[in-house]
């Protein structure tokens, strides 16, 4: 089995996590440090031949160093940042910026503007709270859905809600975008982010092929239980492999070129689908799931989140779980075409895996109360199963449930619109 194969382990992001202040004469030389950080970094990762997908670069709370009073402020300063990030020779890598966490709901009324104005250099996510009752935040919720709606309503497609989510449960340090944000008391930090389907793909379709050769009397004759048992301990084996190939890298690298500008907190291990590598749908597929949605498919999920959450040798931070990115994965996508699964499903299966609502379309016109009691939901499954889940929904203007949308954005795949119960 050549799961030794490094183009199956893509690395989406080398994430960085620095803190800015008001003093702007210093925000160059802070941006700067960071972007060249990364680039070195995925320079010694090519030459192992790791391919780097993106660098992204994240501060503490927006309020902490932007200037908030009023919306024209903000831009003025964003319009800097713009001009510092624009001038950086990357090397033909994607650069991606995220703003961090808007902390009121003043701050949160100025994200629609400021995302339509600059999009994926304005990546934000609120962290909604919950009292001593276990009650969630209802004013930042409120709050939430506003901008979620006034995204919609004045970018084109509403696609600008790609780079806006609301987090629960939440902690620092997450390198994918836009649930990360970063506390300024920990210092620059950075992390690496995984992409692994077409690895996951890999192990269980030679697995498979084995036990459907008739000479592999062993593996064919193996139950049900003992055949997910080997399929998970083998995806386990794969991931761990490319993770302790990672790890002697980073510490190479820190002990002789990093000179401590950046302390590594650890790595993120979630599959991380996109449109360009394998679906999620075809492991479920691997797995014995005739379907994403069919029965099995929270057998399948909690599976899987096992082995994301398997791996030594590197401290896991951020999600390090299972990823069902809607309109980011082709499969996915297809399945709310054929009708595979709804949003209910999508929470169930968060309950022992998953996001939460990841990039999931929903009808233009969805009753405010309708989105702030999905928020709620997840909100509520996250603090009650103690796990980090997440709200990024695209309401689409004019758009009805069962249509189908028509983005135009490298990042996303078209997919039916889901309805709202």
């Amino acid at each position: 089995m050549n799961f030794q194969d490094k183009s199956l382990c893509k690395l989406r992001t080398i994430t960085t996590f620095l803190v800015l202040t008001k003093d702007k004469s210093l925000w160059q030389q802070e941006i700067q440090k960071a972007s060249d950080f990364c680039l070195l970094l995925a320079c010694r990762f090519a030459e192992q031949d790791y391919q780097v997908q993106s660098i992204r670069i994240v501060t503490n709370a927006f309020s902490e160093y932007l200037e908030t009073t009023d919306l024209q402020s903000a831009k003025a300063d964003l319009r800097l940042i713009r001009t510092l990030l624009n001038d950086i020779k990357s090397d033909g890598l994607r650069i991606r910026f995220a703003i961090g966490e808007a902390k009121t709901a003043h701050e949160i009324s100025l994200l629609p503007e400021l995302i339509k104005e600059f999009g994926d250099l304005c990546n934000a996510c609120v962290n909604v709270p919950v009292d001593d009752y276990m009650l969630l935040d209802k004013e930042l919720i409120d709050a939430s859905v506003k901008a979620v709606e006034k995204i919609a309503q004045i970018t084109e497609r509403g696609e600008g809600n790609f780079n806006f989510t609301v987090n629960f449960n939440c902690q620092p340090l997450i390198p994918y975008f836009p649930a990360s944000y970063h506390d300024s008391e920990l210092g620059n930090r950075y992390v690496i982010g995984f992409e692994t389907p077409d690895l996951l793909v890999k192990v269980l379709s030679d697995f498979n092929a084995n036990a459907n050769d008739n000479v592999n009397t062993n593996t064919a004759l193996l139950s049900g239980q003992q055949k997910l048992r080997q399929q998970q301990e083998l995806m386990s084996e794969a991931l761990q492999y490319h993770v302790t190939q990672v790890a002697e890298i980073i510490n190479l690298f820190d002990k002789t070129e990093n000179n401590n500008r950046f302390i590594f907190s650890g790595i993120d291990s979630s599959a991380a689908p996109s449109k360009d590598c394998a679906s999620m749908v075809d492991v479920y597929k691997q797995l014995g799931v005739p379907f994403f949605g069919a029965s099995g498919s929270v057998e399948a999920s909690a599976l899987l989140t096992r082995v994301f959450k398997s791996i030594v040798d590197l401290p896991l931070v951020g999600f390090s779980g299972l990823m069902l990115a809607v309109t980011e994965d082709r499969g996915l996508a297809q399945g709310t075409i054929d009708g595979d699964y709804d949003i209910r499903s999508l929470l169930t299966y968060s309950a022992v895996c998953g996001i939460g609502l990841d990039t999931v379309p929903i009808p233009g016109d969805t009753a405010s109360e309708k989105i702030g009691a999905l928020m709620a939901d997840t909100g509520t499954m996250a603090f009650r199963l103690n796990k980090p889940l997440t709200v990024r929904l695209f309401p689409v203007p004019g758009l009805k449930a069962g249509e189908l949308t028509q983005f135009e954005s490298d990042d996303l795949c078209n997919c039916a619109v889901l309805a709202v119960p």
